[in-house]
């Protein structure tokens, strides 16, 4: 089976700039973060996916949201304070969407049973700035490890992908309009392998999903389209190298923009075009007050203005090592990112 993927992706994928050498990983340039947030309380592996909230009404006052994926789940401001803290085992990734009206879902992967998937909704007080839990509720049988959210644009309908740990991508229609919340399972994907990482481009309706030591693949996202995966990149040891993590968008006009993956294997971060899948070039995050990163697990980028700091964009990267302390998020300026790979 692995021979059999590794040989459709070296087939179906992009090909790598003729520039990129052989033998290593391409050259990063270093990008400092300008904030880090509280470290989480939990030891060893905890801290784990980042998602973003923008407060359109006043930039700097934006949220983070971590989870710590042995105890429950943070809520940060843009200088990285812990502002909140919601009891709840085993969370892993996490993502949301803003609904008409203004009300913020939050959806969370649990893995509290390894044997039964669930996903765990929240709702983001934005005024108290706080998580509110609105129950836990099962996908299929597994262990959930990735999600990530959807908002279909002809209906505004919420979907949801949880990533089971064996590399099985389950869907779920979430309701949320009711009372009480209703999560549906509308259909199932492969991968072959191990997969985490997933990411929905609300603009195109397409799927992003990284299998960790083979590379990355996108699907459909509408529930009636097929489960066909197309390979679209490639762990090559040079541009992307194994694991692959956690995914996140950068959108530009109606399709363009760039798909950003967290290179685990080198402590580095990939950027592919999204017209075409080429690669866009990579860096590292180090080298300013602020310590750097290493071994990231989730990431997440959101466009835009979020005050002084970040003015044309927030990226967060998980950080695997903190020593001496327990780890946490730290943040970038999307504008930094830009300026260094030329973009």
């Amino acid at each position: 089976m692995r021979t059999a993927l590794l040989a459709l992706l070296l087939a179906g994928c992009a090909s790598v700039p003729a520039a990129v050498p052989v033998g290593g990983a391409v050259t990063a340039p270093i990008i400092a973060a300008s904030a880090e947030t509280d470290p989480v309380d939990s030891t060893s592996d905890a801290a784990d996916d980042p998602a973003i909230w923008r407060n359109a009404a006043n930039p700097a006052a934006s949220l983070v949201i971590g989870t710590d994926k042995q105890v429950g789940i943070h809520v940060y401001d843009l200088k990285g304070k812990r502002l909140s803290f919601t009891p709840a085992a085993r969370l892993n990734n996490v993502d949301l969407r803003e609904m008409a009206g203004g009300r913020v879902i939050v959806a969370a992967s649990d893995r509290a049973d390894t044997a039964n998937a669930h996903v765990a909704l929240f709702t983001l007080d934005t005024v108290a700035r706080r998580l509110v839990p609105m129950g836990r509720y099962p996908v299929g049988a597994g262990e959930a490890y990735g999600m990530c959210l959807w908002t279909r644009a002809k209906d505004k309908a919420l979907f949801g992908f949880v990533v089971l740990k064996d590399g099985r991508i389950d869907q779920v229609r979430i309701h949320v309009s009711g009372a009480t919340p209703r999560v549906e399972t509308v259909r199932s994907m492969k991968l072959g392998t191990q997969a985490e990482g997933c990411v929905v481009d609300d603009r195109t309706g397409t799927l992003y999903v990284a299998e960790e030591d083979v590379g990355l693949w996108r699907f459909a996202a509408d529930p009636a389209a097929p489960t066909t995966a197309t390979p679209i990149a490639r762990v090559d040891g040079r541009t992307l190298v194994a694991d692959a993590e956690g995914l996140a968008l950068a959108p530009k006009g109606k399709t363009g923009g760039y798909l950003v993956v967290s290179s685990q294997g080198d402590n580095a971060y990939t950027l592919y075009r999204l017209a075409d899948m080429t690669y866009a070039g990579r860096f590292r995050i180090g080298g300013g007050e602020v310590d750097g990163t290493s071994e990231t697990d989730g990431i997440e980028l959101a466009l835009g203005d979020f005050g002084p700091d970040y003015p044309e964009g927030l990226f967060v990267a998980q950080d695997g090592d903190n020593a001496p302390d327990t780890q946490n998020f730290k943040y970038v300026s999307w504008a930094r990112i830009v300026k260094a790979l030329g973009l």
